[in-house]
């Protein structure tokens, strides 16, 4: 099914705001989740809606919230979520990061207390799009074996960067520090597709390519990854005085409870580096000095860093957004939700 990126953020909208967010709120999450549909990371899109949608019909995330940003430095705060939506909460955190920077040079603020938040990608290319570098990094279920481990302690825990050019692109990064994230498992399940035997292991810690099998997911590049999680837990878990590493609490445990969730945005004004003319007019070069890389065997061109992204925007504007048939009837019905989420054992087949 292929939808226009304004009808799926309406449809989104209207099934969070029936759930029980307000209309702002709705708006903005509506508008992250599209962010990830149209750039082809439709683990953290439509998919994601009839969770959200039982967890805030359930009372697991704080509707009207009393969200207060406290400055605790001349380049430093902490944004408090008070149980409320995560994607609005981290989008109005960046703004005081990008707000600091300007004056500034630099901004750290942590985001305490939040829900699931999306794709942290949208928050850097917000700061991107005022002319300044973000970095986010953010806690998530504990799904993944340490390296040399055989039960999971950390989660995917994503990093996301992003850097503007002398132009509208910008060079990005979005990673999970697992080979894969988990919401590719669901959308693997919900295409009913096998996996690469490189992304999880069975309950046996065996790879295993049945994406309805898995059991934990693996850390990317072995010990290089298991390091990465823990920066990420320490920065967005402990420094913010949280749940942090096998305490984080699963997406799926309790609907009707707050998640303390924790994520970290870093902002950097390059005005107060190399000046940010010149520095938008080199990232435009090594975009460009990337393309002209000589590509090896079976690769027709390298890509700068998020430059897939800007091609299946591309195909989006011309051809609508492809969204799984269920999950648009889904959007379309009059159900809240199917009651299918709470409690749930996150790596169940069912």
């Amino acid at each position: 099914m292929r939808v226009s990126r304004e009808d799926l953020k309406g449809l989104i909208k209207t099934k969070l705001h029936k759930a029980g967010l307000n209309e702002e709120h709705a708006d903005v999450a509506a508008d992250v989740l599209t962010f990830a549909d149209a750039r082809g990371i439709h683990s953290h899109g439509a998919m994601r809606v009839e969770y959200y949608a039982e967890r805030i019909a359930k009372g697991g995330i704080n509707t009207n919230p009393d969200f207060r940003f406290e400055q605790t430095g001349p380049c430093s705060g902490v944004f408090h979520g008070d149980g409320g939506n995560g994607h609005t909460a981290a989008k109005l955190a960046m703004d005081e990061a990008i707000k600091m920077a300007k004056e500034n040079g630099v901004a750290i603020v942590g985001v305490r207390d939040i829900s699931h938040s999306g794709a942290i990608s949208y928050f850097t290319e917000q700061a991107a799009n005022a002319d300044v570098i973000g970095f986010s990094v953010c806690q998530s279920d504990p799904m993944v074996v340490p390296f040399g481990g055989a039960e999971p302690y950390y989660g995917t825990n994503p990093i996301a960067f992003a850097a503007p050019s002398s132009d509208d692109r910008k060079i990005t990064l979005d990673m999970a520090t697992t080979v894969q994230a988990w919401g590719k498992i669901l959308h693997a399940r919900s295409k009913n597709e096998a996996i690469p035997n490189t992304w999880a292991v069975d309950s046996n810690g065996e790879p295993t390519t049945d994406a309805f099998n898995v059991n934990a997911l693996l850390p990317i590049a072995g010990p290089k990854g298991y390091g990465l999680a823990m920066m990420v837990d320490v920065l967005s878990g402990i420094l913010l005085g949280l749940p942090f590493g096998n305490k984080v609490s699963s997406m799926y445990e309790d609907l009707s409870e707050y998640r303390k969730l924790g994520q970290l945005h870093i902002v950097i004004n390059p005005a107060f580096f190399t000046g940010i003319t010149e520095f938008k007019k080199d990232i435009t070069q090594t975009m460009e000095d990337l393309n002209q890389v000589k590509p090896a065997p079976g690769f027709s061109k390298v890509l700068y860093p998020g430059q897939n992204n800007d091609l299946v925007i591309a195909d989006y504007k011309e051809n609508g957004i492809e969204i799984v048939d269920d999950i648009y009837e889904y959007l379309k019905s009059d159900v809240v939700h199917h009651n299918q989420y709470d409690h749930k054992n996150p790596f169940a087949a069912e």
